[in-house]
């Protein structure tokens, strides 16, 4: 199984006769993504490599079927075309574009949870929104939402939720071997539609992951608040890695989040948070990447080709 993601999956693209939209659905039409639309208003009637561009997600989703949409809008229009996602009620909204003022982010995010819909249950359903400044979610050998490489790692047992874009391909890399259920790039941003805590969640619920890898970083609490998720509600076994043990304090680093102000947010605090609910914490991605080795061979996972 896959979380959120998998071979059912129909994805269309926001902004796919842009230059990045163009390439990243050519790479996600390679490694086996269903690609079946995309939108732009003033190219709507044309298509992209065979793909049918549409005026609006509405339509586009009502001529295919979609339940996800990638953004690779510019950051200025982005959010526009969450809202207009959000108003037709796609399931799953990965937005990669970076530089997102974060009150744009906000009021996305809000709206979205706001508007809900409702579901054959009765209960109020929102759009998943992962992102944004984020590589998106790849359940290999399924499908891929975004820009993660597909070719770096195979279908596995493993769940991975990282706020690094670079640190979630290590990571692939490095347990290429095991392979994994489903990678989830959150985005380092301060406002995040998905957080390591819905990721945990979901993860523990997904009968076919059998062992987590959480990477996070320095600035904010939401690894502590993770911590405190997995002490109640994870028996599975998780690793976990948090960037910026080395970092000067006062100092954004990378991420527009990754900022430590005294003794908050710190790497070591982090680390200190997760350990003392039975999370093994790397030093380094590679470290971490040999502790989720050992938890895999503790709890019976191995990899497709093993």
């Amino acid at each position: 199984m896959a979380i959120w993601l998998d071979e059912s999956s129909k994805v269309i693209v926001q902004g796919i006769t842009g230059s990045e939209g163009t390439k990243h659905t050519r790479r996600m039409v390679a490694s086996g993504t269903n690609v079946v639309g995309g939108v732009n208003p003033r190219k709507a009637g044309a298509d992209v490599d065979g793909i049918p561009v549409f005026a609006t997600v509405g339509e586009a989703m009502k001529e295919t079927g979609a339940n996800v949409s990638v953004v690779f809008v510019p950051p200025a229009f982005a959010k526009d075309a969450a809202i207009e996602a959000i108003d037709a009620q796609i399931e799953l909204l990965v937005v990669i574009t970076e530089g997102i003022p974060v009150q744009d982010t906000a009021y996305f995010f809000a709206y979205s949870r706001e508007t809900g819909r409702l579901s054959s249950t009765n209960e109020r359903s929102s759009t998943r929104i992962i992102g944004p400044n984020c590589p998106g979610i790849i359940s290999p050998g399924k499908s891929n939402a975004g820009i993660i490489p597909a070719d770096i790692t195979q279908p596995g047992r493993i769940g991975l939720v990282s706020k690094s874009g670079t640190l979630t391909y290590q990571m692939m890399y490095e347990l290429r071997d095991i392979g994994f259920s489903s990678c989830v790039g959150i985005g380092g941003d301060p406002v995040v539609g998905t957080t390591h805590i819905d990721c945990l969640r979901a993860f523990q619920d997904d009968p076919e992951t059998d062992a987590i890898v959480m990477i996070g970083e320095i600035g904010g609490d939401a690894e502590e608040r993770a911590a405190d998720f997995i002490k109640s509600n994870v028996t599975k076994p998780v690793v976990g890695y948090v960037a910026g043990f080395t970092a000067p304090e006062g100092k954004t680093m990378g991420h527009a989040g990754a900022i430590v102000s005294g003794s908050s947010g710190t790497a070591a605090a982090k680390q200190q948070a997760l350990e003392a609910v039975g999370v093994r914490v790397g030093r380094t991605p590679s470290e971490a990447a040999a502790l989720m080795r050992e938890a895999a061979r503790s709890a019976n996972v191995s990899g497709q080709n093993s």
